[in-house]
């Protein structure tokens, strides 16, 4: 009598097997709920869930850490530099450098953690001032300043959307143009059956069943929304990004100075701030050197065995401030423009429609494990927006500023 027999559960071929049922299964999921999505959504919708679908494959391929413990190196002398050494601009030429600048807030969380409900950026902080009010009061003082017009982006999150869109209105007088994008929408998934949670695209009658993906998304986002073409055309070549609630994060000339005017004309395409790391930040993202190249490590990427390690102040000098300086034109992973031809720039901005559904913008997962309200576990797959460093290239693709 033939008998069925089951491959070892330990088997590549198990194992291969399952990812690929897995992604089928996926799949077949996202299509039931993309069926549910209004019509004048669906496009959108369908860019967010091809873009689900290529980390959820990632995250099926990975085996164990995203980090072998054993082969972080040491620092190169010259990775980090020191603030002190930067040079002032000439203030003849402010003007010029901030008319090629773009401020990002990361608008996307709720201010639970702060016991209080809705957005984080409306929670007052000073004077009935809230975090939002403060950045738009700090953007409105540089524009008078420097008679110029530097734009506040915020990327929102369907958790902090309506409720930032009805705050800014009251901005509509101030020397301040404000744009919006947000960030996308993916379904939670059963940790058992690694399948979405949600029945429909309603999202608002089911809301534990969705999720943003953490800030590592800005760079598809931004790009789909249609405001990177927009800041392009208009001569933008970096953008200064930052959490909405760091009101120390503001628009240093000294480091735009470096990336528009370099002694070595050699202009970095990505540039951290980091400060010293402190026993009050030993959970936050720290600085390593891995298979060649700068690389954000966060806590949830080390292994339990090395939690300690990760966590030691002399072991790791460096904390990750998440404010960022990112080339917008050029040559950059997501962003290139041609100064020469609109035909040009259209194909190069296709190419670069066609890297990101190939899913080349590798950075880290970070699985991120909840219990809805009804006892399901779940997981979320998310990314770090510093964590992008690696993909850029060149000798002065990525380094760290010591603040």
């Amino acid at each position: 009598m033939l008998r069925h027999q089951r491959a070892p559960s330990g088997s590549r071929e198990f194992k291969e097997l399952t990812k690929k049922d897995a992604q089928i299964q996926l799949a077949q999921e996202l299509d039931k709920l993309h069926a549910t999505t209004p019509e004048e959504k669906k496009w959108q919708k369908q860019k967010e869930f091809d873009g689900f679908q290529r980390l959820y494959q990632r995250f099926l391929q990975e085996e164990g850490p995203s980090v072998e413990w054993e082969s972080i190196e040491k620092l190169p002398e010259n990775a980090v530099k020191n603030y002190s050494t930067l040079s002032q601009p000439a203030a003849e030429q402010v003007q010029s450098m901030l008319s090629k600048l773009v401020v990002v807030k990361l608008n996307g969380g709720l201010g639970t953690s702060m016991g209080c409900q809705g957005p984080k950026s409306v929670i007052a902080v000073r004077s009935d001032l809230t975090f939002l009010d403060l950045t738009v009061q700090q953007i409105e003082h540089l524009n008078k300043t420097y008679r110029t017009n530097v734009p506040l982006v915020l990327m929102n999150s369907f958790n902090t959307d309506e409720d930032t869109q009805k705050v800014i209105r009251k901005y509509k007088g101030l020397q301040v143009d404000i744009h919006t994008f947000n960030q996308s929408c993916y379904p939670r998934i059963n940790r058992e059956s690694l399948l979405p949670v949600a029945k429909n695209c309603n999202v608002e009658s089911d809301i534990e069943a969705w999720y943003p993906p953490g800030h590592g998304d800005f760079y598809e986002s931004l790009y789909n929304s249609g405001l990177l073409k927009k800041f392009l055309d208009e001569g933008r070549e970096y953008c200064f990004i930052s959490n909405i609630d760091n009101l120390g994060a503001t628009v240093d000339l000294n480091i735009l100075n470096l990336l528009l005017n370099p002694e070595d004309n050699k202009s970095p395409e990505f540039v951290m701030e980091v400060t010293d790391k402190t026993r009050a930040d030993v959970k936050g993202g720290t600085l390593i050197q891995y298979e060649g190249k700068l690389r954000l490590l966060e806590i949830a990427q080390v292994p339990k065995e090395h939690v300690d390690d990760f966590k030691s102040v002399k072991t790791f000098k460096f904390f990750n401030t998440n404010n960022l300086w990112v080339k917008l034109d050029g040559k950059i992973i997501l962003f290139q423009q041609c100064q020469f031809c609109s035909d040009l720039m259209e194909y190069i901005i296709s190419a670069i429609d066609r890297v990101i559904k190939k899913g080349d913008l590798n950075m880290e997962i970070i699985v991120n494990n909840k219990t809805l309200n009804n006892g399901l576990n779940v997981i979320q797959l998310e990314t770090a927006v510093g964590a992008a460093m690696k993909t850029f290239e060149g000798g002065l693709g990525e380094f760290c500023l010591k603040i």
